[in-house]
Order: C-alpha cells, then sequence, then structure tokens
C-alpha cells in the first residue's frame, strides 16, 4: 500500500509539473483562449519556411534542378556546376515561387488545426479519465489524419508544381491537370502515403513536446529574467519535438512524393524505388528534409509560445 501511495504521488507530481511547465511555455490547458495566437505562429512558420519545404520537395521528387545561368550571376552558376547538391537551395529560393499563397494558407491552418487540436484535444480527453500518455496521443492521431485527407488535393498540386520542367503556371492549372489526367480519386492519390508520414510525424512531435515540458524545470515567476527563460525552455522542447518529427517519417515522404509523380500506387512505388535506388531510397532527401520539416514544425510551437506570452504580459500591463 505504501509502495502504491508513493508511485500515486509521484504521477500527481509530475502531471503537477507538467502542468505548470504549460502555463510557463504556452499550450496546455491555456490553449482555448489562444486561438489567434495559435495560427498568427503557424502562419509566421510558414511564409518563412517556404524555401526550405521547396528545397525538401525538389530533393524527395527527385526533381531534376538545372539552374539557369541567365538566371543567376556566373560566379553563383559555376559554384553549383561544382556542387550539384547545393541546386535545389538555390532554385528554391529563387522565382518565381509557384504556388506560395496555396502552400502557405495550407501549411497555416493545418499546423494550427493540428497544434491547437491536440491541445485541446488532451485537456478534454484527461478529463473524461484517458491516461495522459492516451490524451497526448489520441488528439493529434485524429486531427491530423483528417488535415492530411482535406489538404491532399492541395499538396499533390503544389508539389507538382516545384517540378522546374513543369509549364503549369500556377496551383489552379496544376489541380486542373491532375483532374484532366488522373480524375477526381487523382487528386487524393498518395493519401496512404502522406496519412502514415504525416500522424507519426506530429504524434511523435507532439509527444516529444509534452514530455519535454513535462523534465524541464519550471521557471521562477519572481525571476526577473522569467520572460527570457521561459523562451529558452520553450526553444529546447520546440528544436527536440522538430527533430524528432522529422527524421522519423523522412522515408514516407520520400514514398508519397514518388506517388504523386509516378501516379503508381502505395506498393508499386515502393518496389520501383527499391529497384532503381535499393534500400537509400529510405534517406534520399533526408538532409534537406531534417532542415524543411524540423524547423517548421519547431518554429511553429515556438512562436506560438512566444506569442501566448506576449498576450499574458500584454494583459498583466494593462490591469
Amino acid at each position: 500500500p505504501g509502495y502504491a501511495i508513493l508511485c500515486f504521488q509521484s504521477f500527481n507530481n509530475i502531471n503537477t509539473t507538467s502542468a505548470l511547465n504549460r502555463q510557463n511555455m504556452g499550450g496546455g490547458s491555456a490553449a482555448r483562449d489562444y486561438p489567434l495566437e495559435y495560427f498568427s505562429a503557424s502562419t509566421l512558420a510558414a511564409v518563412l519556411n517556404y524555401p526550405l519545404w521547396r528545397a525538401s520537395a525538389l530533393g524527395q521528387s527527385g526533381f531534376r534542378v538545372v539552374l539557369q545561368a541567365g538566371n543567376h550571376p556566373p560566379i553563383i552558376s559555376n559554384f553549383v556546376s561544382s556542387v550539384p547538391s547545393l541546386a535545389p537551395y538555390f532554385y528554391a529560393f529563387s522565382p518565381p515561387y509557384k504556388g506560395l499563397a496555396a502552400t502557405v494558407m495550407g501549411m497555416s491552418w493545418a499546423r494550427a488545426a493540428i497544434f491547437y487540436g491536440s491541445d485541446i484535444g488532451k485537456e478534454f480527453f484527461e478529463s473524461r479519465g484517458l491516461s495522459p500518455s492516451v490524451a497526448t496521443l489520441l488528439p493529434p492521431l485524429i486531427v491530423s489524419t483528417g488535415v492530411q485527407c482535406v489538404n491532399m488535393p492541395l499538396v499533390r498540386a503544389t508539389i507538382l508544381l516545384q517540378n522546374p520542367e513543369s509549364t503549369v503556371p500556377n496551383i489552379r492549372e496544376s489541380l486542373k491537370l491532375i483532374y484532366c489526367r488522373h480524375g477526381l480519386g487523382g487528386l487524393w492519390h498518395g493519401t496512404s502515403a502522406g496519412v502514415l508520414k504525416t500522424v507519426p510525424k506530429y504524434c511523435t512531435a507532439i509527444f516529444v513536446k509534452e514530455y519535454f515540458e513535462r523534465i524541464l524545470p519550471a521557471v521562477d515567476p519572481e525571476s526577473p529574467t522569467k520572460d527570457r527563460d521561459k523562451l529558452i525552455l520553450s526553444a529546447i522542447k520546440s528544436s527536440a519535438a522538430g527533430v524528432a518529427g522529422a527524421a522519423l517519417t523522412n522515408p514516407l515522404d520520400v514514398i508519397r512524393n514518388e506517388m504523386f509523380k509516378t501516379n503508381l500506387g502505395l506498393f508499386d512505388t515502393v518496389r520501383a524505388l527499391r529497384n532503381e535506388l535499393g534500400w537509400n531510397f529510405l534517406v534520399r532527401g533526408m538532409s534537406k528534409n531534417l532542415v524543411a520539416v524540423s524547423i517548421p514544425v519547431a518554429s511553429t510551437i515556438f512562436f506560438t509560445d512566444a506569442f501566448i506570452q506576449y498576450s499574458n504580459s500584454s494583459n498583466e500591463t494593462r490591469h
């Protein structure tokens, strides 16, 4: 009995620490009061990271990137010619930015829905008596699956637009081309790989985020450096969550983008990649993906905490 009481007290202490840290860093039980902060953070992260997403899409899709000499200074063209692996990065940061508005819009609402819905859902499921682990993982599982299914036509159209050899001018024409070639179902081609990639990524990122909120020390509310300390803890938590989610799902990103490019089914795509590249296809575009996925996820979490912290500080000043 004494051991059971000790375990119960330890469990309560962990949950109390987690709740305090969520209040210190933003999110958690306070999430329902800050929908605007969640969406603003997601939008800012999407805008800043669009070129990185573009470079990742180019690398994982296997699109051939050749810089046009007339579009870049000779010194850059010559340098990239000697280091071809850098070509996708230079191309990604250079205009024209096809599908920019649609990509940012899709990423913004999707990440905001996943992180906001996950924080709200965790509170809801815990109030219904579910264990902390289940309450943490179930909301992103549900929300990210729904988001991926809704967003899939936009995701496929924007990725196909990034092909340097494509003559399609905009997102509307890309959607129309997919529909004309493959019918209505073609717009959702790749959903299986997309769900297999997106759901584990966000479940992992959110689980790691919650774990670090539990283990990181609480910020002293009386400390003169409390605002800086909160941001430092948020940066640690955000970075760990972003890297964990990105590293886990790179192979599924490769499979999904190859399905978009070839219109093959899931198993046929895996077989074709295996025949072409061997098991090396699992790490194709890994370096770009670690940057393009981990930074947006980490920055979304960090910006959300920062915006919530700013809102709370503004409210305290007014009162």
